[in-house]
């Protein structure tokens, strides 16, 4: 097994049997996971923010760090890799999106990312299929080419899948 790890902001696509993304500490951070379940074929994107009009430097240089440039970029890797198509053939899992500061914070990052991420989706007619987002939790997520399962781990909470 090999793990391959995403960092926050980060993009990455893996295809090999013995291939894992994984990424950690997703508090208000999102992970956007694509599975193409013909090509074997997986992405994930760590997205930090919703919208990328705050930093355009950045979105240049990290598309992965905001939700409306990272899941484009997401799939643009996904092709480079193999994947062909519009993204409705995906399997699309999301995790984190927690409110780890003060659940209603004016701020609320975690729920803005969720609901920019979900708009993004709908836009090109793709929804998740599974979800483990909100509470005030940090999450660990990982996921297998060979298992498609999504493995996701909470410091107190213990180990689960979506």
């Amino acid at each position: 097994m090999t793990v391959h790890y995403v960092g926050i902001g980060g993009i990455g696509v893996v295809r090999g049997p013995e291939d894992v993304l994984k990424t950690m500490a997703l508090g208000s951070c999102v992970a956007i996971m694509l599975l193409d379940p013909v090509r074997r074929i997986v992405g994930m994107d760590h997205v930090a923010l919703p919208d990328s009009s705050i930093d355009p430097a950045q979105a240049r240089e990290r598309p992965g760090h905001f939700a409306d440039t990272g899941l484009p970029a997401l799939l643009a890797e996904m092709g480079k890799a193999g994947f062909v198509g519009d993204g409705r053939s995906l399997i699309v899992k999301l995790a984190g999106g927690a409110a780890v500061i003060e659940a209603g914070a004016s701020f609320d990052i975690g729920r803005r990312n969720v609901l920019a991420i979900k708009k993004l989706l709908w836009a090109r007619r793709m929804g998740a299929v599974a979800e483990d987002i909100g509470g005030n939790i940090s999450r660990t997520v990982e996921v297998s080419v060979s298992e498609g399962r999504v493995h996701i781990h909470s410091p107190g909470r213990g180990s689960w899948e979506i």
